[in-house]
């Protein structure tokens, strides 16, 4: 047998150097880095400013609960819109849903009798059917969703004023079990905050944690990178409005359930708060990704923004300007995020080929 020389021997391969991986330290610092809970600091610099502006009624355990109780509902139709937006679909009817199944269902207990269980299992049927015309005129029939679901809920609207005559629906049936819905409170906390904080949980397990909710964010990011990658788009975005429907269906129900009635107007005031919700929570945590976690933040911080100046006997315009000013800088954020993620992605393509 021939031996190996060794000008023909291969060579060793050069030992890999172990990376140091990071302290607890440096990962505790890195969670708490402004660029991804910059909202918690802005949070509690809101916090301390009514602290210090209106300190008989702002800085106690009432007035915390005061702003999750108030807020649960802004919460649940914010993550109502989370995962569409997670695949860069617009849901502008949620609102416009929020109103029609809490007015259905105050109709069917109140002027049809039926009964609570039935009742409530067709109002979420309705916002799941709506939520399908949503997905089958934007997937199917390939009409931009800002425009088609804008479209949608000015025809619900319509419905709504044409079955109402914009008159709210109240009868004393819509107080017993009805209202239990979205009255009860545990430890001072409504039901509402409990709904909240189980839905962001199980969208935070969807979008974290499962291969859906990587493929919903591969959708957002670049539909069509996604597609030849073998994801089926259509399909994840198909399903992401008609989830957005069943949400912002049960959101309506819980409405209706709170104020003891079907008005023909509830869901309109949570339009632009869920939005400036769903958008600011985007910069947190997962930068320029929709998600559970920053959405949380989020309404946290508009709902301390807007109790403090109603504590504070601010005008009436003031809130709005508040959910207005946060909308336009989360909207200049994610903008920003998402540019330079891509232009990061870019530049290590570049590297990669040019390695090659």
């Amino acid at each position: 047998m021939t031996e190996v020389t060794s000008a023909t021997a291969r060579p060793e391969p050069a030992p890999v150097a172990a990376v140091p991986r990071p302290t607890w330290r440096a990962r505790l610092a890195g969670a708490l880095a402004f660029n991804k809970i910059g909202a918690v600091y802005v949070w509690l610099a809101i916090i301390l400013l009514f602290t210090i502006w209106v300190p008989e009624t702002f800085p106690n355990m009432g007035t915390a609960k005061q702003i999750l109780n108030t807020n649960a509902i802004t919460g649940l139709a914010a993550l109502s819109i989370t995962i569409p937006l997670a695949a860069r679909v617009f849901d502008l009817s949620f609102a416009y849903v929020m109103t029609l199944t809490g007015v259905a269902v105050a109709h069917f207990i109140a002027k049809d009798g039926i009964p609570l269980v039935p009742a409530v299992g067709l109002g979420l049927a309705i916002g799941l059917l709506v939520g399908v015309v949503n997905a089958v005129v934007v997937v199917t029939m390939r009409i931009d969703s800002f425009i088609a679901t804008l479209a949608t809920g000015s025809l619900i609207q319509a419905l709504i004023t044409m079955v109402t005559s914009d008159t709210p629906i109240s009868d004393t049936k819509l107080g017993g079990d009805f209202a239990k819905i979205g009255q009860t409170t545990v430890f001072g906390l409504t039901l509402g905050v409990y709904y909240f904080a189980a839905v962001a949980l199980a969208i935070w397990y969807l979008l974290d944690h499962t291969a859906t909710g990587r493929r919903l964010y591969a959708t957002g990011f670049n539909p069509e990178a996604a597609r030849l990658g073998g994801v089926r788009v259509d399909r994840l975005r198909f399903l992401s409005l008609v989830a957005s429907g069943g949400l912002a269906g049960f959101s309506g129900i819980v409405l209706a359930s709170t104020l003891a009635s079907g008005s023909p107007t509830a869901g309109t005031p949570y339009l632009l708060p869920g939005f400036a919700a769903a958008f600011l929570g985007a910069t947190q945590i997962k930068q320029g990704r929709f998600n559970a976690g920053g959405t949380i933040i989020a309404v946290l911080l508009l709902g301390t923004g807007t109790t403090g100046l109603a504590l504070a006997n601010a005008p009436q315009w003031a809130g709005d300007m508040f959910v207005g000013i946060v909308l336009i800088a989360a909207l200049a954020v994610t903008g920003l995020q998402r540019r330079g993620g891509m232009g990061l992605r870019a530049r290590l393509r570049l590297k990669t080929a040019r390695a090659a």
